[in-house]
């Protein structure tokens, strides 16, 4: 099998593991609408562009020989996870919750500085991606892959975000929507702690 399918393979296994990321666009495409949660799958697509942009760079070896830094990305991811559920539970609080949430460009960004500090995506690009390359591996070899990469992250987020969209429908009442902001809530700061726990 060509490496380039063995590695998107491998990226599909690795994208259908639970992390920052699952969660988070189901039920923000659930609560919020297909809109929203497609900004927010481009701002993922960014952040894992930016990651991949960073390994080629030589920060997969910094985080490998230097697992402080690893840590400190894990805790800033798992800071920030926290941060997004104490504003999903203050969406559920509010009589307008759009107000916290304001527009496609804010989940966009979410997406975007949520991938930046996942360490998911980290150890996706220190110790998946590198069994796929040559010893020394050119920067173009390292691009073509991290896109590869992007593209198959993007279509399963998609495919979240198309799936959990349909519950909108279901979430006409204020009560409901109130409920389901709230498990979103919860489930963030369950991943948090799952990723703490991970180690």
């Amino acid at each position: 099998m060509e490496p380039a399918i063995s590695f998107a393979f491998a990226a599909v296994l690795v994208e259908l593991t639970p992390g920052p990321n699952m969660a988070w666009l189901a039920l923000l495409a659930a609560t919020e609408g297909r809109a929203r949660g497609f900004a927010a799958v481009a701002g993922v697509a960014l952040g894992l562009g930016l990651m991949g942009a960073a390994a080629a760079l030589g920060l997969a070896a910094l985080v490998q020989t230097q697992p402080q830094v690893y840590q400190a990305l894990r805790w800033a991811g798992m800071l920030y996870l926290l941060w997004l559920a104490l504003e999903a539970w203050r969406a559920a609080s509010s009589e307008a919750g759009d107000k916290i949430g304001q527009n496609g460009w804010h989940y966009f960004w979410q997406g975007v500085v949520t991938n930046v500090l996942n360490p998911k995506a980290a150890v996706f690009y220190v110790t998946i991606l590198p069994s796929f390359l040559p010893a020394a591996p050119s920067l173009s070899q390292v691009a073509g892959f991290s896109t590869i990469y992007v593209a198959v992250a993007s279509l399963v987020h998609g495919a979240i975000v198309s799936a959990a969209g349909t519950a909108q429908g279901l979430l006409a009442s204020p009560a409901r929507v109130t409920l389901v902001r709230r498990i979103m809530a919860v489930s963030l700061v369950g991943v948090a702690v799952w990723m703490y726990w991970r180690g």
